[in-house]
């Protein structure tokens, strides 16, 4: 064997052992490897968070589009204010909620089998949302949002309220941020997930009752 083919076999082997190394690393941390969508969102929503901030001004609509508007408010309370009149005491209970929640989400995630990849991922874009938003409740007593959805109409749909402008009535939903949209997002996906799964176990009981 000459020299040339010892040094291919032995980066060969080389490769072999990161390869086994890696899947090894990939089987312990399981469903986990999809946090990665949970870094991704947290970044984006800390960026565009920041950005609106400082391109803004507070409580004045700025049209992106049609029905929707770029629109910097701060909720100091939950979703749809929720507390937000409360005198203080909401910050520190909400944070406390929203790490539970997000420990709760990354031991569900690691318990999660092999062919469970859509909850992983649900509870990814959740986890994000929900870290996202207590970033900001921590950092600033407040979570900072700046997208409003809006439509034109005389009474208005459950969530949103509604706001007499220029003579015309606009049904308003309250002022959300990408952590919102990731929280949306990842529910979205597990109740879809619940119902299909519901739907399956329905039509297998009928099969076998057939």
């Amino acid at each position: 064997m000459t020299r040339y083919d010892q040094e291919s076999k032995h980066c060969s082997t080389k490769v072999e052992i990161v390869k086994v190394n890696s899947k090894n690393i990939i089987d312990k941390i399981g469903m986990l490897k999809w946090l990665w969508i949970t870094v991704v969102f947290v970044i984006l929503d800390q960026v565009t968070k920041q950005w609106a901030e400082h391109s803004l001004i507070k409580f004045r609509p700025v049209e992106l589009m049609s029905n929707l508007n770029l629109y910097l408010a701060h909720n100091e309370g939950a979703a749809f204010s929720f507390l937000s009149e409360a005198d203080g005491w909401q910050r520190w209970f909400f944070t406390v909620i929203a790490i539970v929640v997000s420990t709760a989400l990354i031991y569900w995630m690691k318990t999660l089998k092999p062919h469970e990849k859509s909850s992983a991922i649900g509870l990814a874009f959740i986890l994000s949302g929900a870290i996202g938003n207590v970033i900001d409740r921590i950092l600033f007593g407040h979570v900072i949002d700046f997208i409003q959805f809006y439509y034109q109409a005389d009474s208005c749909l459950p969530g949103f309220s509604y706001h007499s402008l220029m003579q015309t009535g606009h049904c308003i939903w309250p002022a959300f941020n990408v952590a919102d949209s990731a929280i949306s997002v990842g529910a979205t996906i597990l109740i879809y997930l619940a119902i299909k799964e519901a739907y399956q176990d329905w039509k297998a009981k009928r099969q076998h009752v057939s």
